[in-house]
């Protein structure tokens, strides 16, 4: 079939940019009615992220950079990196693995690095990822309680909770509970890690008990991007890695791995990068 003689391969290309963008934003904004509105975050988010007919192309270009750069959905359903970027966790398999996911805010974090992140898991022993074992297997009911008692327990004021990390490894063994040998937190003060073990237990229902948390103080002291220093690599000055720096981080989002190829199921999540199974805020 031959074009038609009027035809315009830019208008052709720009109609159908906006009809698969919109449909995308639509599709990520779902729990929104109709193209947006100012009456919350998130219908907010969605009318701006929306193109129109009337959009010049860096209005376009706007939109395209916040939906998919600052909100993140280039981000969406791609591999989840365990623990830090220097260590991945082996697959998961039999329970299912809770994680919480801690961050320094972006204006207490000091312009030559990056924000301190961390990330605190425990399995779920009550459940089982699939059916055909002793343990029931985890429904999305399941789920949405624990992410419910998530957004009761790890958030105030309509914010994530805060903690102070540093050189300190505070560690929390009950196995029969999920809490493996040898997983830990840093903290800058045994308070810190008994207050978010305390918490954990209490969203999935296991006892909690203060004589399990163990404190490793390390002679090294925390390091600042000051007193880390510098090393010259190929003549070239270079930033030293902090040792474990002291820094407050503030509860982001929840997220339950089932293992295998399943994507994780997001319960909370208020960067609102992912839609949580309970809505923030």
């Amino acid at each position: 079939m031959t074009l038609p003689d009027d035809f315009n391969p830019f208008e052709h290309l720009q109609q159908t940019y906006k009809t698969e963008f919109n449909r995308r934003v639509d599709r990520y904004f779902n729990d929104v009615q109709g193209t947006g509105d100012l009456s919350s975050t998130r219908s907010s988010l969605k009318l701006a992220c929306r193109i129109t007919d009337d959009d010049n192309d860096a209005i376009m270009n706007m939109r395209h950079n916040l939906f998919f750069n600052v909100i993140g959905y280039g981000r969406k359903n791609l591999a989840v990196m365990y623990g830090s970027t220097f260590s991945n966790a082996p697959p998961l398999a039999g329970h299912p693995q809770l994680f919480f996911v801690f961050s320094q805010d972006a204006s207490a974090t000091p312009t030559e690095e990056s924000p301190v992140q961390h990330e605190k898991t425990v399995r779920l022993m009550k459940f089982a990822c699939t059916s055909g074992h002793s343990k029931p297997a985890i429904t999305k009911a399941d789920m949405t309680e624990i992410a419910n008692e998530i957004k009761t327990t790890f958030l105030s004021g309509g914010r994530g909770i805060t903690y102070t990390c540093g050189n300190k490894a505070a560690s929390y063994t009950d196995p029969e509970n999920g809490f493996a040998k040898g997983n830990y937190i840093l903290v800058n003060a045994k308070s810190d890690g008994v207050e978010i073990y305390e918490k954990i237990c209490n969203v999935i229902d296991v006892p909690f008990r203060s004589d399990k948390v163990l404190i490793n103080d390390p002679e090294k002291p925390s390091t600042t991007t000051a007193t880390a220093g510098k090393i010259t690599i190929l003549g070239k000055q270079v930033q030293k890695r902090r040792f474990r720096p002291v820094a407050v981080l503030r509860f982001r989002s929840a997220y339950i791995s089932l293992g295998a190829l399943v994507p994780p199921v997001f319960l909370l999540d208020t960067t609102m990068r992912n839609i949580g199974l309970v809505k923030y805020p």
